[in-house]
């Protein structure tokens, strides 16, 4: 059983970049959800033991996308745990009654997913336990998304903005995982889900024609694939996805059933031929024509 959660060198190191010897085509890959480094304060703070927090986590994402650095693009991982604070969210979606102090006034206080107690800082885990039993102070919650949220953004966006300025453009792929069964606090509870969810906010972050491209690679494979249901994107997906600007961001979703087992986060055997797919799909963008996009931004 992989139980395992690393309490060492989280302040010091919030995010890792995995960079190219050399960056040869305008592709950055993240993993904003896969880091599991607990700070031992939060562990201890919390009611939950640490392998329920990790129901929050896209486990393994980051290794199963190990392939991009030696095909020449960049991946990024955080390496905080999406329960203490989650990237993909805008800075500052924070519930008010899970606080002891003032919240800033630009904070967004009712969006849905602080409705559904996942904001910037969660109040549950994705099954929808609660991760602490008592109020945690504004103070803590600010210093978090100093600390952590936007170094993460900080290297993110610096990604994204050196690889447009040398190609003239830029694929961002978000690299996710899913419950392969849709929980209490998502759209589709109790609906088992495909393999793959590719979410390009219903066309509008990415050129339809990268979409298309990923869509027929992973379905070559014998994967089922759909869009934008019940994941059209996040946070990241939303803010960086400009086609007009040459910037496009895709979020994939991945089956956890697929590769690991989703009670003792055991990889399975099958881990190995799905990162080797992963490359393949890397490889494929790789490929991709770029010049066939128009120029504002939204493909042939």
């Amino acid at each position: 059983m992989d139980t395992h959660v690393d309490t060492a060198g989280t302040l010091a190191r919030p995010y890792e970049v995995l960079a190219p010897a050399a960056q040869s085509v305008p592709l950055v890959f993240a993993s904003p959800h896969s880091g599991r480094n607990y700070p031992p304060d939060f562990v201890a703070a919390s009611r939950l033991d640490p392998l329920t927090l990790r129901r929050s986590e896209d486990s393994y994402v980051d290794e199963l996308f190990a392939a991009a650095p030696g095909l020449g693009a960049p991946l990024l991982r955080a390496l905080f745990p999406r329960a203490f604070v989650d990237p993909n969210r805008e800075p500052y979606e924070l519930d008010p009654a899970m606080f002891e102090g003032g919240l800033p006034d630009f904070a967004n206080t009712h969006s849905p997913r602080v409705a559904a107690g996942l904001g910037t800082i969660a109040r549950v885990v994705c099954n929808g336990a609660e991760i602490y039993d008592h109020k945690i102070s504004a103070a803590e919650a600010l210093s978090r998304i100093d600390s952590f949220y936007r170094p993460y953004h900080g290297a993110l966006g610096a990604l994204v903005d050196a690889t447009a300025d040398r190609f003239g453009l830029a694929l961002l792929i978000d690299c996710h995982s899913m419950p392969s069964v849709g929980g209490p606090m998502d759209k589709d509870p109790g609906l088992r889900r495909v393999d793959f969810v590719l979410g390009d906010c219903h066309g509008v972050s990415c050129a339809p024609d990268l979409t298309d491209a990923v869509a027929a690679m992973l379905k070559s494979e014998g994967y089922v694939v759909t869009r934008n249901a019940p994941y059209a994107g996040g946070f990241t997906t939303r803010h960086y996805g400009r086609p007009g600007d040459g910037l496009h961001a895709l979020q994939i979703e991945i089956n956890r059933a697929l590769y690991m087992d989703e009670t003792t986060y055991e990889r399975k055997p099958y881990f190995a031929t799905l990162a080797e797919h992963m490359g393949a799909l890397i490889g494929t963008l790789t490929r991709f024509d770029w010049r066939a996009l128009k120029a504002d931004g939204t493909g042939a």
